[in-house]
């Protein structure tokens, strides 16, 4: 799960009457995602990269917006642009080790 705002009790509860919010919320073990290590971050980067190179002007048509992130797509695509990903699986490992098994030999 990610970290979401709407990934908390009080979100259900704003949702649902008491006793229906609190049923799915006792069933689970959640486990947040480190917010640092969080793939939702990359979505986010990408979004207001979008934001501030092809949408920050006032855009009158469905058809013209199409076109727009189309075009400033292929040309994220051409430059292949990419996020230095720097949380390896071995910082995981160490940052979250009590979600990680441990064999003894």
């Amino acid at each position: 799960m990610d970290n979401l705002d709407t990934h908390r009790p009080g979100a259900l509860h704003e949702a649902c009457p008491p006793a229906q919010a609190r049923a799915p919320w006792d069933r689970f073990e959640f486990v947040c995602t480190p917010k640092h290590g969080n793939w939702l971050n990359v979505a986010e980067v990408e979004r207001n990269v979008m934001s501030r190179q092809c949408l920050n002007r006032r855009i009158d048509s469905v058809d013209v917006l199409a076109r727009e992130v189309a075009a400033w797509q292929a040309s994220r695509d051409r430059i292949q642009d990419w996020l230095d990903w720097q949380f390896t699986t071995e910082d995981a490992r160490l940052r979250l080790k009590r979600l990680y098994p441990t064999h003894e030999v």
